[in-house]
């Protein structure tokens, strides 16, 4: 059954909510590492689901919207560009390594983690004239986004199935 405009937009609409949400939960429980930057990424696990069920446009969409009502809602500009670099480079790399033979959710996961770590201190590099972040905290970010982006594909994944198996039965 193919889902019309009026369901695209729906989705995109209460994906984006929850993006948003997991967004303002992450701010409440920052991850205890005394490291700027540093999070789980929860609302990759949306855009993780958007690569492998709803297909590249979409996600793209979804990762547009979070960026521009999350600066709404939370952020200044520079926020916001720093949110977007980090987004574009994220969901491309994600697109890339799921259609990689044998890769898993998790490792879409790992590689939107750490392109996300990369796409935002490029953006810092670009805005704050600071090339010397490429090597002083770059390398921090991205074994962080190898962590997280572990534990996010994880959740990804175990949602996927669950989403998977309630399609099979008519929910």
């Amino acid at each position: 059954m193919r889902r019309g405009l009026a369901w695209r937009i729906a989705l995109s609409g209460i994906l984006t909510s929850l993006m948003l949400v997991l967004g303002l939960i992450e701010r409440q429980f920052p991850l205890p590492v005394g490291i700027p930057g540093i999070k789980l990424g929860l609302a990759n696990s949306v855009l993780l689901y958007g690569v492998y069920i709803l297909g590249i446009r979409q996600t793209v969409i979804l990762m547009i919207l979070k960026t521009l009502m999350g600066w709404f809602i939370y952020s200044n500009m520079s926020a916001m560009l720093y949110s977007f670099a980090g987004g574009a480079l994220s969901v491309l790399a994600m697109v890339l390594i799921s259609r990689i033979k044998g890769m898993s959710v998790i490792g879409a996961s790992v590689g939107g983690a750490v392109c996300f770590n990369i796409g935002q201190v490029l953006m810092a590099v670009i805005l704050l004239h600071t090339p010397q972040l490429i090597f002083s905290y770059l390398p921090v970010l991205m074994v962080s986004g190898v962590i997280t982006g572990v534990l996010t594909g994880f959740v990804a994944k175990l949602v996927m199935r669950h989403l998977s198996s309630m399609k099979r039965n008519g929910f």
